[in-house]
């Protein structure tokens, strides 16, 4: 009787619970508007996140073929439009910049970037442009980026040197790539390089958070599931990893003197303008080190996943990287060396990184837009607090852009005006208006002078019996999967 007794109760209130999530559901679906965006079939309460699966990337690129460039989701109780082409993320970027320029309130990034405080995602605000003005005017001008360059000279010998040194022994290329970005960003942002696999280790954990789906931003009912499988507790610890590591070389720069700005890291200038308040907006200890924050993470894996997709697809082609030799040997005359001032003589080079922008974007999924309030898109009606998603990575891949859009095809940049630096919304793996990513070419003068280098000093190969494997990582950034094992020799 009692089991009888307690099985019905358990009944009642699962269907209780049922019927109030479909309750809700409805509710959440419910639109006064008549023309919006083509839908896909969508679940009661999950709405269509059962159908992103774990490469959010190529799944909504495989539903905007049935649905169009503009399509309408609903992720629990959240409306998503995904932009999966040029003349969408145009709409979006451009022509209603200003409507789509917030960030929605993503609670894992919030724990991971001081209550979303730092310039990526902040809401869209007074605030924001603060921050954001004295990232360009004072840690990302051009300026300031020639002033890191004997930085970037000496890491970049130094791997040269590493590799010099496995006397043509397999090599982890992937390992040193990471190694190498993290030493720069370390030394342009912190002053000195910290312990590169620990700090390995935390950004891939900082990395693979950023890109987890939690459930309580979507449905705020079932906020107990990222409690429940643990999720809250990761980015809480990471959080708090990465904010003690933070404090500590504060504290470093704190307590040193500086005579002038020569040699000034990114938290020296920092600290610089919160004493002085240059710019009449005060500078709390949290937005240091979130845009300290900003700049090592983003540097770091961002660079770092273009050089390893740069040396696997050359890998795979075999004549664009002879072609790529010929043009930087041809440039160096046997120098020990490229140099910055060579880069702009090698199109070849920019051809290739750009390509691989292309088929590679660094976050296939750009960070999410919000709109503030109604607007039409393509003739679409588009509500006020939708999240929005463009699609970098089908961007790149569309077949009415790009001809052969899967091949890897360096020469259709090189009679092309298409660049990467958000004016171009065939090619936009940085965002491009009001929240495009302000650092582009603090990571692209890295990425150049490393590739080219490269392939200047050194042929390649595959090890024996190595194969090359295109599996992505899961993840906000969607580096390879398995790390590039290649044997190296010194070029005669």
């Amino acid at each position: 009787m009692y089991l009888t007794l307690s099985f019905v109760l358990v009944s009642s209130l699962f269907f209780s619970v049922l019927i109030l999530f479909l309750f809700k559901s409805c509710m959440c679906s419910s639109q006064p508007y008549k023309n919006l965006p083509p839908s896909p079939p969508r679940l009661p309460l999950l709405g269509n996140l059962h159908q992103l699966g774990s490469s959010p990337h190529r799944s909504l690129q495989a539903m905007a073929q049935t649905y169009g460039q503009l399509m309408l989701l609903r992720l629990g109780c959240v409306h998503v439009l995904v932009a999966s082409s040029a003349d969408a993320a145009r709409e979006i970027m451009k022509t209603h910049d200003l409507i789509f320029s917030n960030r929605p309130k993503l609670s894992i990034p919030a724990k991971l970037s001081y209550g979303s405080s730092d310039i990526t995602f902040s809401q869209y605000g007074e605030y924001w442009r603060q921050a954001k003005a004295i990232a360009i005017s004072h840690l990302l001008s051009n300026k300031r980026v020639q002033s890191y360059q004997q930085i970037r000279k000496e890491e970049t010998s130094l791997l040269i040197r590493k590799i010099q040194e496995t006397h043509e022994s397999v090599v982890n290329l992937s390992e040193l790539l990471i190694s190498l970005t993290n030493n720069v960003i370390c030394r342009l942002a912190l002053g000195r390089i910290y312990d590169g696999k620990k700090f390995t280790v935390l950004l891939e954990k900082f990395f693979e958070l950023l890109g987890c789906f939690s459930v309580g931003s979507y449905i705020p009912s079932l906020i107990w599931v990222d409690r429940l499988s643990g999720l809250e507790q990761r980015a809480d610890d990471v959080a708090k990893e990465f904010d003690e590591f933070l404090e500590g070389v504060i504290e470093e720069h704190v307590s040193k003197n500086v005579a002038d700005d020569k040699g000034q890291d990114i938290v020296d200038i920092l600290l610089e303008i919160q004493k002085t308040n240059k710019r009449g907006f005060h500078i709390e200890r949290d937005l240091i080190k979130a845009i300290t924050m900003d700049v090592f993470s983003g540097g770091t894996y961002t660079t770092f996943t273009n050089l390893e997709w740069a040396m696997t697809e050359l890998l795979r082609h075999p004549q664009a990287m002879k072609k790529l030799q010929q043009e930087t040997r041809e440039i160096g005359q046997g120098r020990s060396m490229i140099i910055e001032d060579d880069l702009d003589k090698m199109p070849y080079l920019r051809a290739i990184i750009k390509e691989i922008l292309r088929l590679h974007p660094p976050l296939p999924l750009l960070i999410p837009h919000e709109s503030t309030q109604d607007v039409k898109v393509l003739g679409y009606d588009i509500l006020a607090g939708t999240q929005i998603i463009v699609n970098a990575w089908a961007i790149g891949r569309d077949s009415s852009t790009w001809v052969n859009p899967n091949e890897f095809q360096p020469e259709r940049f090189l009679n092309s005006p298409i660049d990467y630096k958000g004016f171009h919304f065939e090619l936009i793996p940085f965002g491009a208006g009001r929240r495009g990513c302000p650092g582009i070419h603090f990571a692209m003068v890295i990425n150049e002078l490393v590739l080219a280098n490269l392939v200047y000093k050194f042929d390649f190969a595959l090890g024996r019996g190595e194969s090359l494997d295109m599996g992505e990582a899961h993840g906000l950034t969607a580096h390879k999967k398995y790390p590039l094992l290649v044997t190296i020799t010194s070029c005669k």
